[in-house]
């Protein structure tokens, strides 16, 4: 089994601030607070990422991160929140284990970015892309 923090969350190696707990995922408080109330959802199926994980746990996964997340919103007063998954390293990925943040958001300009810069690619760049992904399955 992966022998991240989050495996040894599950494990109850490491405490945690559990918020949901059902047969295949677990919720906690994230200890690095983005802001009040985000959460982390994991799978008790270990994965990298969801890049690895299969089909059924990404569907669990995202299954009760939605239901969570409007829970969160609600019981918090939130005015939205920011669901967010980052697969390896060069996408922000820090623990080698599929999750999901759940991250509240309560005011505007809050600090928190996540957001690109955007590129206006050509619509032959666009058309590129476009052959190499058309029918992916």
């Amino acid at each position: 089994m992966n022998d991240s923090i989050f495996a040894k969350i599950l494990t109850g190696e490491i405490p945690s601030y559990k918020v949901y707990e059902d047969d295949e995922v677990l919720a906690f408080l994230d200890i690095s607070q983005i802001t009040m109330g985000h959460t982390l959802v994991i799978p008790k199926k270990a994965s990298i990422s969801v890049l690895e994980a299969d089909d059924e746990t990404i569907a669990s996964l995202f299954r009760i991160a939605s239901k969570l997340a409007k829970q969160i919103v609600k019981k918090l007063d939130a005015s939205g929140c920011n669901i967010v998954t980052n697969a390896h390293p060069i996408a922000g990925q820090i623990v080698p284990y599929t999750h999901i943040h759940i991250i509240p958001r309560f005011v505007e300009n809050d600090g928190v970015k996540i957001k690109g810069i955007p590129s206006n690619p050509s619509a032959a760049d666009l058309t590129l892309v476009q052959s190499k992904l058309f029918d992916l399955q």
